[in-house]
């Protein structure tokens, strides 16, 4: 991403995303600080920075679509289907279910999805990468390929090391350190 798109990012993530107090992280450890990453994702100002940043992150990859497990990353698919809508890109988005609906079509996978997609599993913030593992199982097993997952932030606590221990290729736009630290 251009240092521009990215300067101004981090400064909103800093300002806006980082809460310091005793928090308990879905992981269930606990941490001095909480990266509500939200705050960003959902903002006016986020969202276009957040589109363009993951789009240019993954500019040199041969994808089809972004997906990601609600809820987390649902601001995240939006914008990055908005930014390649705008740039000309044909890239869709795809909110992954936790579960499987019970009513309707009975989806996991919500969006233009089709077999043998090429997706990159997208997230807010990671800790240990559940979420993401989560996420790409099911776009497995629908019967795409995953070909990245890419956060927003790495909390730096093993989610990069379960990723690619699971056999995929991990980027993130910004470390904790970079945020958290001065």
């Amino acid at each position: 991403m251009s240092a521009e798109t990215r300067g101004q990012l981090r400064k909103l993530l800093r300002t806006r995303a980082v809460l310091h107090g005793d928090f308990v992280l879905s992981s269930g450890r606990r941490s001095s600080y909480y990266l509500d990453a939200r705050r960003v994702t959902l903002s006016a100002a986020g969202a276009a920075l957040i589109g363009d940043a993951f789009l240019d992150a993954l500019s040199d990859l041969d994808l089809e679509a972004v997906a990601g497990l609600a809820i987390g990353a649902d601001p995240i698919v939006a914008s990055i289907a908005a930014a390649a809508g705008r740039s000309g890109r044909d890239i869709d988005g795809l909110i992954v279910r936790k579960e499987r609906k019970e009513h309707g079509a009975g989806r996991r996978i919500e969006g233009p999805w089709r077999e043998e997609l090429r997706v990159a599993v997208v997230e807010d913030t990671l800790t240990t990468g559940a979420s993401s593992l989560q996420a790409a199982q099911a776009v497995e097993e629908e019967g795409g390929k995953v070909v990245i997952v890419c956060a927003l932030i790495d909390r730096e606590q093993g989610a990069r090391e379960a990723i690619e221990k699971a056999g995929y290729p991990f980027r993130t736009l910004f470390r904790a350190s970079e945020l958290i630290d001065p």
